[in-house]
């Protein structure tokens, strides 16, 4: 009766250890559902890992239309970004770095 359990714990403390993605999480369906809100052009470097059970952690750099940053519809596209993650995925803590859509050829021209 222990062995099966413990065998789970650890398997649970391997995945937090090496920051797996947790179970069920699906950073496709994630990514795509980020894509489609106001303002947001592209969704990439998304990565999703958990530091403790039920705790799922969310990053990623969110490409959004140039003006989005200038007329101060930057700070409305963050918080829709984390409500969305919130309410849909059940993701609490959630970090997003905003980009202008050149940035990524940036990027690019960098790496």
């Amino acid at each position: 009766m222990i062995v099966p359990r413990a065998i789970g714990l650890l398997r649970e403390v391997m995945a937090v250890l090496t920051e797996s993605a947790p179970t069920g999480v699906h950073v496709s369906e994630i990514r795509e559902h980020l894509r489609g809100a106001d303002g947001v052009v592209d969704v990439h470097d998304v990565h999703v890992w958990q530091l403790t059970r039920g705790a799922p952690v969310f990053s990623a750099h969110v490409v959004v239309e140039e003006a989005a940053l200038t007329d101060g519809r930057a700070a409305r596209i963050l918080a829709s970004l984390q409500t969305c993650l919130a309410d849909h995925f059940d993701v609490e803590h959630s970090t997003f770095q905003l980009e202008p859509a050149g940035h990524v050829e940036h990027d690019a021209q960098h790496a």
